[in-house]
């Protein structure tokens, strides 16, 4: 069976967690391998960084900074993770939710600003599959209405828009390391911060409220709870985990994208003659092959796809359920507008095995049994 996911292994990772245990004796957070971490994506980003126990935390820390309180109003689209409009409901706002664009399954700009009330505090760009959405129209919108922008790039650690990283270009971004994505340490993220005005309460809030890394810097003789925090650290086997990924991120970048461009080239007549749609990537990006879907022509269709796939030794799943759609999503958000592409689209993708361990011949195997399904 080909999974549909399995989590990278680069083999000093086993080497680093052993002297994060044995050689430096530090198992909690911030200590060497974090501070590796961190000076990487620094570097790499142009930001101020902050490694956190999940994306979902780093997407906390940005509603936390945006002073998202009861009665305020989120614009995002219903198709992402529901980490997404969490991060906000546990702050008390309301989200609304906005339709996707057909062509990249990213938040439609054009719809976003009939969903601007009063009310609205911030917008949160899903950048999907490592494709970015359209940040210029998105960054004028909140400038025009004096918005923050958190940007949800979960999936997004090596993509670009026009040149700049995903996540460094909103107020705040958040990248994911969980084990699905291209780069892991099983659990964890990152918490961007694109103004320096909010760093020392960025680094407050990611301590549990206090200001214990002015502390450890030598700033301050004692340190105490100064505002409102959690307990955003993760541990430093996970840093120790993700620090040898990094130090061979293009190759994995590149491996990815390999596989990326085979599936295209082999799915491609598919497309041609009407069978299936493929993954579009607008012009001014550069993504970092996190998935590859394809569209069939609708969840019947999908589904008996998936059961062929399957029964060929092939894992091959859907996404997300709209969130709009789901209890908690009509209790605590609501739909502005037509939803004419974000339940029909999200029925209709696929998306194949995409890992750092796939191997070429897989990918061209898994291609011919797509094809071989469409010729039945």
């Amino acid at each position: 069976m080909i999974s549909f996911n399995e989590p990278i292994y680069v083999e000093k990772g086993l080497d680093y967690i052993t002297d994060a245990i044995v050689k430096n004796r530090r198992l909690n957070g911030d200590g060497p391998f974090t501070a590796m971490c961190t000076k990487w994506f620094t570097e790499k980003l142009n930001s101020k960084v902050l490694l956190t126990t999940s994306c979902t935390h780093a997407l906390e820390m940005g509603a936390i900074l945006s002073e998202i309180s009861p009665g305020d109003e989120v614009i995002m689209p219903s198709f992402t993770f529901v980490s997404t409009a969490d991060a906000f409901v546990l702050r008390g706002a309301k989200v609304k939710f906005v339709d996707i664009r057909k062509d990249t399954m990213n938040i439609d700009e054009a719809l976003i600003e009939q969903a601007i009330t009063e009310k609205t505090r911030a917008i949160v760009p899903v950048h999907y599959a490592g494709v970015s959405c359209e940040m210029d129209e998105i960054m004028a919108l909140a400038k025009k209405y004096n918005l923050y922008v958190i940007e949800d790039a979960a999936q997004g650690m090596m993509s670009t828009y026009k040149g700049k990283a995903l996540g460094t270009i909103g107020d705040f971004g958040a990248y994911s390391f969980h084990e699905t994505k291209n780069y892991t340490m099983g659990e964890g993220g990152l918490c961007i911060i694109n103004n320096e005005k909010y760093v020392e309460r960025a680094e407050i809030i990611r301590e549990k409220g206090t200001d214990r890394a002015k502390f450890f810097r030598g700033e301050i003789d004692k340190y105490s709870w100064v505002d409102v925090g959690s307990s955003y650290l993760p541990s430093e086997m996970n840093a120790a985990y993700l620090m040898p990924q990094l130090e061979i991120a293009e190759e994995i970048n590149n491996k990815r994208l390999k596989l990326w461009d085979i599936y295209y080239k082999e799915l491609k007549s598919l497309e041609e003659e009407g069978q299936i749609e493929l993954p579009f990537i607008p012009n001014y990006c550069e993504h970092n092959a996190h998935m590859f879907y394809i569209k069939a022509k609708d969840l019947e269709e999908r589904s008996a796809l998936i059961e062929y796939l399957m029964n060929n030794g092939i894992k091959a799943v859907f996404h997300y359920v709209p969130l709009h759609s789901a209890k908690a999503g009509e209790k605590y958000g609501e739909f502005v507008g037509e939803d004419k592409n974000t339940t029909k689209e999200s029925e209709r993708l696929l998306r194949l095995p995409m890992f750092y361990g796939l191997k070429e011949e897989q990918a061209e195997y898994i291609s011919s049994k797509v094809r071989e399904f469409y010729k039945r």
